[in-house]
């Protein structure tokens, strides 16, 4: 027995047979096309490379047609962001840059189109690879998992393989897959899954978007999975903690079937809080808002009894195609997010990406250029200030989107006080533009900040007087504080978002929107974590949004707590610089429950 170890996307416990797929791309064959005559030395042969290009364009269009095909035949059961993903790969597929460099290769080069087109996407996913920014280093994923599927198509398997693999136990064992990488187009196969166990990715993936959704215990960046689980091992996976033990004995096997009765139950036991109010038992009112990327998530959210959507990433809308979305796209993207909440408040964030570049294109058509450190450079509000076109763009479409229910727009990476009156002029202007082109009123939409650097948390008390709202996103704040890429393997263990200087900092943003009568939320995982929400609800915190999964399993937390109790406990805690004073102190309150 051994056990493996890495991040755990939740979904809880599953114990099953391993099935393991085919682990990377398929090893490509390298050769010139061009005829040798006799004696000859090789020249180039025209008809031989044209006829190569027509061949790499058939396996794209073979593909195209996979992807549109899965997409026409999924069912209502299927996970929401399905059909979103399915997209986001075909519009990869589209993408000029991919097919122009193979192209060139070809008729250049001679090369064979398997060599001209796996190394065109090897050379983009490496650009993607050097990002600093966790989810813009994922879409290199999601190239290499197109260019595998045209590999496949030109070698002739096509999805063959993922429908072989796609088996169901015939003695209902549950089959946990385990692979280097699945695409989310091969995962949709897999619905019988009893899990899923990936050596590549982080939470940021689309494959991990979409196995969240499918509610199954998985677990990514695990390294090393593939080379040493065989077909039909015995494995526990564990979506919690991110562990993958193989060839168990009895005892874990027991010990492990006994946790998956427990989280049955527990399961059942959360369903009947979903329309439970987020009261503690001192009568304090909490807000449970949900984080979302598609806008078919709201459905989930809705269905886990959310008070609203506390944190709509935009991203989605822009990445892996050669043209930024219109107005109208991006309209009828937040409008349909805020119909679903039927009048519970959306918050939608304007895009956060760098001048990095995961965009193809800037609003005018310009290819952008990289960025030597993108995690302190353009990024998210300064890229936006940057682009005043295509934050213009997306500010009609949020104000538009406040027709059909409450809308909030939320402001990220906020770390200058000018950032926030440029921002404010903007959406003045955005909004004289609709009213010039209507000539009727437009509903109120309260503008909030993000704080996700040091310098806003020690200047919040400047953002809570400008601001409606302030929202702390913990991700960014404890990698910016601690200096920490929590997706470096490498560093990941020092991520710690309860070092003091972290806890410091949050309580200090707290004590601001509270000084200025200005509410404040935290959206960061920190939110979803139920070891923090006894310390958060001592700080003051009075509204947290996270993911739909962890909704439930927070509003137990909540109703067991005495904010009265853990006040004291919190605030001794965070004056402390000594970190183990402060996981005393996060015992304490943990006993207070």
């Amino acid at each position: 027995m051994f056990s493996i170890h890495g991040t755990g996307l939740g979904g809880g416990i599953v114990v099953g047979r391993a099935v393991v797929l085919e682990s990377r791309l398929l090893d490509v064959p390298h050769f010139h096309i061009d005829a040798v005559g006799g004696d000859a030395a090789p020249g180039p042969d025209p008809a031989a490379r044209q006829a190569e290009v027509a061949r790499l364009l058939r396996a794209i269009d073979m593909v195209r047609t996979e992807l549109s095909g899965l997409a026409d035949r999924l069912t209502d059961n299927m996970p929401a962001e399905a059909q979103a993903l399915l997209q986001v790969h075909a519009m990869i597929l589209e993408d000029p840059t991919l097919l122009e460099g193979a192209t060139e290769a070809i008729t250049t080069h001679g090369r064979n189109a398997e060599w001209a087109f796996a190394a065109q996407a090897e050379f983009l996913a490496e650009q993607f690879a050097q990002f600093e920014d966790p989810y813009l280093r994922e879409r290199g994923r999601d190239v290499t998992q197109v260019a595998d599927r045209v590999l496949k198509a030109l070698s002739g398997t096509g999805h063959v393989q993922a429908l072989r693999n796609a088996r169901q136990a015939d003695d209902g064992v549950p089959l946990i897959y385990v692979a280097h990488d699945i695409a989310p187009a091969d995962m949709l196969h897999y619905t019988q899954a009893g899990g899923f166990a990936m050596d590549l990715g982080g939470t940021a993936s689309h494959s991990a978007i979409l196995a969240r959704s499918m509610n199954v215990p998985a677990v990514v960046g695990l390294g090393s999975a593939v080379r040493l689980v065989r077909d039909d091992d015995w494995i526990v996976l564990d979506g919690q903690s991110g562990v993958l033990l193989v060839d168990p004995d009895e005892t874990v096997l027991a010990e492990y079937r006994h946790r998956i009765g427990l989280q049955a139950l527990e399961r059942k036991q959360l369903e009947r809080l979903v329309h439970v109010p987020g009261t503690t038992l001192d009568g304090v009112s909490v807000d449970l808002h949900a984080n979302i990327e598609l806008p078919d998530e709201a459905e989930q959210a809705m269905a886990m009894g959310a008070a609203g959507v506390g944190l709509f990433r935009t991203e989605f809308l822009f990445m892996n195609r050669a043209s930024l979305p219109d107005e109208d796209e991006q309209y009828e993207a937040y409008a349909r997010t805020v119909r679903a909440m039927k009048g519970r408040a959306v918050t939608i964030r304007t895009i956060d990406v760098g001048a990095d570049k995961t965009l193809s294109t800037t609003h005018d058509g310009a290819v952008p250029a990289a960025a030597p450190n993108p995690a302190l450079g353009q990024r998210a509000i300064r890229f936006s200030l940057a682009e005043p076109a295509m934050f213009l763009q997306q500010l009609r479409a949020i104000l538009r989107a406040a027709e059909h229910g409450p809308v909030r727009l939320l402001i990220p990476m906020l770390a200058h006080g000018h950032e926030v009156e440029q921002s404010l002029r903007w959406i003045a202007q955005a909004r004289e533009q609709l009213l010039d082109r209507r000539r009727s009123p437009l509903p109120p939409v309260p503008v909030g900040g993000m704080i996700e650097v040091p310098a806003a948390a020690l200047t919040a008390s400047l953002f809570a007087r400008r601001l409606d709202f302030l929202s702390i996103g913990t991700n960014d704040l404890v990698q910016y504080t601690l200096a920490i890429d929590r997706a470096d393997h490498a560093v990941s263990a020092l991520y710690d978002p309860f070092h003091p200087a972290v806890l410091q900092l949050i309580s200090l943003t707290l004590r601001a929107g509270q000084r200025a009568g200005k509410p404040v939320a935290v959206c960061g995982e920190m939110a979803g974590d139920p070891q923090a929400t006894a310390l958060l609800l001592g700080l003051g915190l009075r509204s947290f949004s996270m993911h739909p999964a962890s909704l439930l399993r927070i509003k137990r937390e909540v109703l067991r707590s005495d904010v009265s109790r853990l006040s004291p406990i919190a605030t001794r805690l965070v004056r402390s610089d000594d970190p183990d004073k402060v996981q005393a102190g996060l015992r304490r309150l943990r006993e207070q429950q």
